[in-house]
Order: structure tokens, then sequence, then C-alpha cells
């Protein structure tokens, strides 16, 4: 069985933090004002600590995402409140904190927890290493303070651009056995609001490359490291000489090993600014072989795509993740095939196009709300196509020439919109048909998918036939 990874969207709820190397002194410099939270490992306890900066009744968290598969909320299965009349609960989309009697929740508040890996719908989870070793993401402790029960059900599911009340809580990380690894280096503790980073407790191994930092699991089987070591460095030099600098030119890599669990072929992961997290696990994934290879290769393809896509500029609303996620798979297939021209990249484009056949019966930019996140990456991928198909037509160019001018043009803001992709595509095509076929998709969905796919590769100029229900590619 193949578990399906995680490539996490990256500014789900709040904007990307700098990625600056962090110094002992920098790390524990004076919190600024606002919500905070002490996370601390004292041996097998873990602990968060809030000291709430005002009263509320109820506090939610920004990241609420359910457990991949199951739905579940993952944090009430991992969480649980110490302090006397509080509860943590689920209120419609949303985790909160809620005082039982309706008044403001106590300023202060201690929660008992235990990290658990556990693959979540497009979030970060956490990272357990063999050795005891954890990593924790800072942005699950961030949460905001609402004026009432009533309020939580008045919130958007996207929190992008809605106004809050409170910025990310500024969190303090400490453990008792030991310095914690924050930003690359070995510190006491360290404390920053909005980090937007992993922090790692235990002594998982450290190495330092040339071009890659790596945080390898001592038990990860070795010839991933060495797959990691040799090909990221590769596919971030095609990206950057396809497209300029991307967010970061010396990325780390976490790694982690959930053993050889019989009958699985697994890997996970996601990105932050300047790092990646994988996670492996099965029996499949033990030794080398041309088809874990090819996976390995195409996830650090994908997540190294969102340095430059994701990163350098990231989407305006999370119904949007079909810009990062769709463009960051087409670069992945480009960059994969530039490097191996023997890679078979036929068969990737026909899983997309396969997918978006079968989730674009509804509409894909609600694809999150229904937990089918895959429709983002195949549908996306599917619209990528159909733009690099028109550049092509107009100036013999690909997805990268496409690409270029909007990651140039909006380096400053940061934000690639939906209204300025399909801009993109309105000036390279002159064909203002094929942006309605896209809106179509995107906010309404189709009765048909397939025959509004093929419409859309046929007007794109992308070759293709149809076969039954399928739409092939040629």
């Amino acid at each position: 069985m193949l578990r399906p990874g995680l490539a996490a969207l990256a500014a789900l709820t709040l904007p990307l933090g700098a990625c600056a190397t962090v110094t002992s002194e920098e790390a524990t410099a004076p919190a600024s004002a606002g919500p905070a939270v002490t996370v601390t490992r004292d041996g097998e306890s873990w602990t968060a600590d809030y000291v709430l900066d005002r009263d509320a009744p109820v506090w939610g968290f920004y990241r609420s995402s359910l457990i991949d598969g199951s739905r579940r909320p993952w944090r009430l299965e991992q969480w649980r409140v110490l302090t006397p009349g509080v509860v943590l609960e689920r209120m419609g989309d949303r985790d909160v904190l809620r005082a039982v009697d309706g008044g403001p929740v106590p300023r202060a508040v201690r929660i008992a927890f235990t990290p658990r890996a556990e693959n979540l719908e497009a979030d970060y989870g956490v990272l357990v290493f063999s050795d005891g070793s954890v990593a924790l993401p800072d942005g699950q402790f961030d949460l905001f303070p609402l004026a009432s029960v009533e309020a939580v059900s008045a919130l958007p599911d996207d929190l992008n651009g809605h106004p809050m009340d409170a910025g990310p809580v500024t969190v303090t990380w400490r453990d008792r056995g030991g310095p914690i690894l924050f930003r690359g280096q070995r510190v006491a503790e360290a404390t920053e609001a909005g980090a937007d980073t992993y922090v790692l407790f235990g002594r998982a191994d450290l190495v330092e490359g040339p071009r890659l930092t790596t945080v390898s699991d001592p038990e990860l089987p070795g010839w991933i490291g060495g797959a990691i070591e040799d090909f990221a460095p590769r596919v971030a030099d095609y990206y950057a000489g396809r497209l300029g600098p991307g967010q970061t030119a010396q990325p780390t890599i976490m790694v982690s090993w959930n053993g050889p669990t019989s009958e699985l072929m697994s890997m996970g992961g996601s990105v932050m600014p300047g790092l990646i997290v994988m996670a492996f696990e099965g029996e499949g994934v033990v030794e080398p072989s041309g088809q874990v290879l090819g996976m390995a290769r195409w996830f650090i393809g994908h997540e190294s795509a969102h340095f430059w896509l994701g990163q350098t500029v990231r989407y305006e609303r999370a119904r949007d993740a079909w810009i990062t996620e769709g463009g960051a798979d087409l670069m992945a297939i480009r960059a994969l095939k530039g490097i191996d021209p023997v890679w078979d990249d036929r068969r990737e484009l026909q899983k997309e196009v396969d997918d978006c056949v079968g989730l674009a019966d509804q509409p894909v930019a609600d694809a999150g709300a229904r937990g089918e996140h895959r429709a983002y990456y195949a549908c996306g991928a599917v619209f990528a196509l159909a733009a690099e198909a028109v550049q092509n037509r107009a100036t013999g160019g690909d997805w990268f020439d496409f690409l270029q001018p909007l990651i140039a043009d909006n380096r400053e803001d940061g934000v690639l919109s939906r209204d300025e992709w399909l801009s993109a595509l309105d000036r390279v095509s002159s064909d203002p048909a094929l942006r309605r076929e896209i809106e179509t998709l995107l906010d309404e969905g189709s009765a048909d998918p397939a025959s509004r796919i093929a419409m859309l590769l046929d007007r794109a100029g992308v070759a293709h036939r149809r076969e039954g229900p399928r739409v092939v590619l040629l």
C-alpha cells in the first residue's frame, strides 16, 4: 500500500516568516506583547503553558486540520487541558479552548500533550524519530481570541485576509534534557513569534554540507540519505537556472523514519521556509529500487519547487492552492525529465489528467473543504499544462517561461493571485475562452469533467484523444 505524502500549503493561514539564522542570544530575546506559550519537554512529559493577553470566552486555533483518511481532529486526541474550568473541543471546522462557565478563559492555561506522527490534511504534522527525538511545527500552538461561541461558526474556512484581533503567538521552546535545534542551530531555548519552522527536541544527527543541511533519523535506511544529498542540489540548480533565486539556496532537509512496517511503502512530508521535512515508513522502502527512488526524487522535486512557487510567491487564498500545488507538480515533472531524459514524464502527466477528471465534478476551488486536496494538485497541473501549451505556441517556451515573469513581477509583495495567473494566460493566449473554461472548473465544477477538460486542452493545443470516459494525452 502506498500512502500518499502531504505537500503542505505553506501559507494556509498566516504570512510566511523569515528564515534568518538565529543565534542563541537572538533566540532568547524578550517576547513581544500578545499571547505567549512555553512548550516544554521534561523526559516523557510535554506541556504547553499559555499566558493569554486578554479576556475572551473562546480562543480558536489557526491550524485545526484533520487527520488524513479518518478526518478526525488530531488535537483532541493528543492534547489534554489541565487547567480547571477550560475545555478543548471541536466547533465546526475549528479546535477551540472554551471556558465551561461561559466567562473568560483564565489568563494562564496549561495543556499536557503527547506528540504523535500523523498525516494531516494540507498541514504540518509532528515528526517522530526512532531515537525518541521529536520535531514540532510552531504553527500548531498559534491561537486567537473570539468574542463568543457564535463567533466561531461565523469564521470563514480560510483565514487568509480575514481581520484578526491578535498576531501570532510568541512561542518559547525548552527541553529539560538538553539543547533544542532551532533554525539549524543548537540552543538552550528559543523564543519567536511566527517562526514558521520545525523545532527539534532530541539528538537526531545534523550534517552540514556545502549545499544542503540534513537532519536524519539514525535508523533511516542509508540509501535514502544518499539519494537526497545527491538529488536535492541538482533539482534546486535546475529551478534556479530557469526562475532565478528561490527562497533559499541552502535548505535543510529533516528526515524521520517510522520503521519497516509490513506491507507498507509510505513517504510524506511538507515544506517551510528553508526547510523540507520528510517521513518514511514501510518495508517497501528499506532497500533501494527504481520505484522507490523515483518516488523520493518526485517528492524532492515537488517540495523543492515550493521554494519558488509557494514561498518566493504564495497564493492569496487557500482556495487558490491549485496555483502552487499544481504548478509545483508540473515544475517537478519538467525538472525530473530534464535531469533524467529516460524518466517517464508521460505517466505522471496522465495521472494528473485522470485525477482531475475524477475530482472536477465539484468546484475545484472548494476541494479543501471536502477533504479532496488532491484536486489542487491534479487540476492545477492540468491548468499549468494548458498554460505551457499556449506559451509554446506563442514563443516556443515551456511552463518555466510562463511562470518566470509571474514570479519576477510578484517578488516584492510575495503574492501570486488567481487573477494575476489567469490574466497572464489571457495575455499569452489571446483567447479569453481558456480563462472561462478554467474558471468554470474552479467555481462550478462540471457534470461531465472529461468533456470540459478535453475542451480546455483542445483550445490550448495539448494533444489528446478520448477513450470512453478518459482523456488520454498523446
